[in-house]
């Protein structure tokens, strides 16, 4: 096995998102905080659709799916969600971002997309059930990436009910 993550293959670099999952201090929050301003800059610079938001998130996760894939060849079975692999947190807080997609108000977006930042962190971070039995027991790329779906997932719902309660 070759060290793990080498930047010169594709799929460490892109896994890694560019060597953002090499910061030192919690490397999933890093990965987390890149999505937080690719969504910024889709949603508010490029003005993207809804529509067009649902296209990038189908792509984002398929594209985490294939780099994982990859990527986890390299790992050991013991350590196919190696910390440096911080891909599946883009694909997973995206998921979280669904419900802040459909925000006109700038303000709103904004309040609820950092909303949706820390409400996911905290998801992906504590891994209530079926987050834990995932990532314990799905030990290859598919796991990899599922846990922070499913963490992704809850934030959107939990999002959805501020969204719905107090907007």
């Amino acid at each position: 096995m070759d060290k793990f993550p080498n930047l010169i293959k594709p799929s460490h670099l892109f896994a890694t998102l560019f060597g953002i999952g090499l910061l030192p201090l919690a490397p999933g929050t890093w990965g987390s905080l890149f999505g937080l301003f690719l969504f910024f800059y889709t949603g508010i610079y490029l003005s993207v659709s809804q529509e067009f938001f649902y296209f990038l998130l189908v792509a984002i996760i398929l594209i985490s799916l294939v780099v994982c894939f990859y990527a986890t060849r390299d790992l050991d079975a013991t350590n196919k969600d190696q910390k440096s692999i911080v891909i599946d947190e883009l694909a997973g807080i995206w998921v979280a971002f669904i419900p802040v997609a459909g925000v006109i108000q700038m303000q709103d977006f904004v309040f609820y997309s950092f909303v949706a930042f820390i409400v996911f962190r905290v998801f992906d971070i504590w891994k209530p059930f079926p987050i834990s039995m995932v990532d314990s027991n799905m030990k290859n790329y598919f796991g990899v990436v599922l846990d922070d779906l499913i963490a992704g997932l809850y934030a959107a719902l939990t999002v959805s009910l501020a969204l719905f309660l107090f907007a």
